[in-house]
């Protein structure tokens, strides 16, 4: 039985090597089914993020396991890569610390942004995908659902989760939910579509934010951002009138000087009647001028602000790292134990099925040469015989247990079958 994991991330390889190993959905797909026909006797998960690329195999015989030249040979072929450009940037797990790597990755102990929420759901996906395409099986079944499951416990018996880190999840959730109690009567400007500008509104659609409108200078882009997440798009001449209208305003462009003055806001205050207005500038260089801040009901939040509130709660989440890894620790020393106790099955199956082809030779010996006793005296007697054989069985198996929990049984299974001359 043998787990093998080969792959790079953020940790060991640059950008540039991991865009040319990544795969997207449909390629991934294609891969799992070459490699369904290229070992057949070996299952396959390939998890492919932005942060990361990681193929993991196991099979139930070692002999057919590839090796890990023949994985990155085969990551390499994928994309028409030579193997030698990427082997030094590809890294190997095999056995415990294939689980142990797992686990940590789908509870995002290994992510770029510790404790960062997207990584579970990237992992259920992979497993998923692999599943469709029968590259899966019953050991990667029990690995992934292993670190599903970890995974979870991590996140209620930590705060590991509980803080925010991500500059537009600490703009929603630390300063706008501060200062709005709701959002689905607020209206939302959005100036900019990038990727600040699409993450934020994908944390204020899930606070509840319905009215949102979306400004930049490319109105191309603006369209496909609210197409995205259902808003409206105005022209760029209209800024100061969406200003009016606004309860919140997300500022995300890349303009070289700020695009809403002092004096342009003071300009346009009087109209909002004194309503409150969030300005989240996720700009740098800023949008918005400083000064707009002393204006009455004004809370003006710069990437200063954020990235401070982003720092304090990085400190909050290493503190809850060592308990989060306890429970790595427990949890792969756990699955590791069953993993060797499942490799004594066969021989405890081979066991049962001997001793109990003596049991029953016996009884038919004995029934034969005592054929008036009654069917109670038989049963009887047949019961007898099967407590005698369980109890004969109980300390080669316990022992086997025992071993299993301690570390590799495969001393133990080979004097068990020469001792008992079972076949290999």
């Amino acid at each position: 039985m043998k787990l093998l994991l080969v792959g790079c991330s953020h940790h060991n390889a640059s950008v540039a090597t991991r865009e040319r190993l990544a795969f997207t959905p449909q390629q991934a797909a294609n891969a799992l089914e070459s490699w369904r026909a290229a070992f057949p006797q070996t299952e396959a998960v390939l998890l492919s993020t932005c942060n990361r690329v990681e193929l993991y195999t196991a099979a139930e015989q070692n002999a057919a396991s590839p090796t890990h030249q023949q994985v990155v040979e085969f990551l390499a072929n994928c994309h028409g890569l030579n193997p030698y450009e990427v082997f030094n940037d590809l890294f190997e797990q095999s056995g415990e610390g294939v689980v142990r790597h797992l686990f940590a990755v789908a509870a995002s102990l290994d992510s770029m942004v510790l404790g960062e929420a997207q990584i579970l759901a990237q992992v259920k996906q992979a497993y998923s995908l692999a599943q469709q395409h029968q590259s899966a099986g019953p050991l990667t079944h029990d690995v992934f659902q292993s670190a599903l499951r970890v995974a979870k416990r991590v996140a209620s018996e930590t705060a590991l989760h509980e803080k925010r880190v991500s500059i537009p999840s600490v703009a929603v959730g630390d300063f706008a939910c501060e200062i709005f109690d709701h959002f689905d009567d607020k209206q939302v400007l959005v100036i900019g579509a990038g990727e600040m500008a699409d993450e934020t509104l994908t944390y204020l659609r899930a606070e509840g934010v319905r009215r949102i409108v979306i400004i930049n200078r490319n109105h191309e882009r603006a369209v496909a951002l609210a197409e995205k997440h259902g808003g409206a798009v105005a022209k760029w001449e209209d800024l100061d009138a969406q200003l009016t209208a606004a309860d919140m305003v997300v500022s995300t462009t890349g303009a070289s000087v700020p695009i809403v003055s002092a004096e342009r806001y003071r300009q346009i205050e009087p109209a909002r009647y004194q309503r409150p207005l969030i300005v989240l500038d996720l700009a740098m260089p800023r949008d918005f001028d400083p000064a707009i801040n002393k204006s009455l009901n004004v809370y003006l939040y710069s990437l200063d602000d954020l990235q401070v509130a982003c720092q304090r709660n990085r400190t909050e989440r290493d503190k809850e790292l060592p308990q989060a890894l306890a429970i790595i620790d427990d949890e792969t020393t756990r699955f590791m134990s069953e993993l060797r106790h499942r490799a004594t099955r066969p021989i405890i199956q081979q066991l049962r099925t001997g001793w109990q082809g003596l049991r029953d030779a016996e009884l038919k010996r004995l029934f034969n040469r005592l054929p008036n006793l009654n069917d109670a005296s038989r049963a009887e007697i047949e019961q007898a015989f099967e407590r005698f054989v369980n109890k004969l069985l109980h300390p080669p198996l316990e022992s086997l247990r025992d071993e299993s929990r301690l570390g590799s049984p495969h001393g133990l299974i080979d004097a068990i079958k020469r001792l008992f001359r079972l076949p290999d």
